[in-house]
């Protein structure tokens, strides 16, 4: 059985080296669906449910919303995208650094691994960056 919960959060990020028009800072207001996968549980306050919406709902916020809601999202190993990070730091301005790009795709990877490491059985997560454009992950290897 799966359930499906949807969050939406805003971020800036930019993408240096890219041919287009997102090598500019940007940002968007993304809309984030995670889906998870279980068993029914069997008995007690929750039975009948793979989980309930409210446990879930609270673990992606602590997970996923609260370090990437109005931050900027940046990679770490990218020297441009530090410098700008480090100027907005020093203004108490909230970053968040990740260890690869910050495409759709990375990030769908990089929140799907969040949840998994904090005991989320998730089993894919949607990450739309405009209404129409979206990266899925579902823990593939490549």
């Amino acid at each position: 059985m799966k359930i499906t919960k949807i969050f939406t959060f805003d971020s800036a990020h930019l993408l240096d080296g890219h041919d287009g028009k997102c090598q500019n800072l940007h940002g968007h207001t993304y809309r984030l669906e995670v889906t998870v996968s279980d068993g029914l549980i069997c008995g007690g306050a929750k039975d009948g449910m793979v989980m309930d919406f409210a446990d879930l709902q609270a673990l992606v916020k602590r997970e996923i919303i609260a370090p990437f809601d109005h931050a900027f999202i940046y990679h770490g190993a990218n020297a441009r995208e530090s410098q700008i990070a480090a100027l907005l730091e020093s203004w108490n301005m909230k970053t968040l650094r990740l260890n690869v790009r910050t495409t759709a795709e990375n990030m769908a990877a990089e929140m799907y691994g969040r949840l998994k490491t904090a005991g989320l059985p998730v089993c894919s997560v949607k990450l739309w960056e405009t209404p129409t454009s979206c990266a899925e992950y579902g823990g593939e290897d490549d």
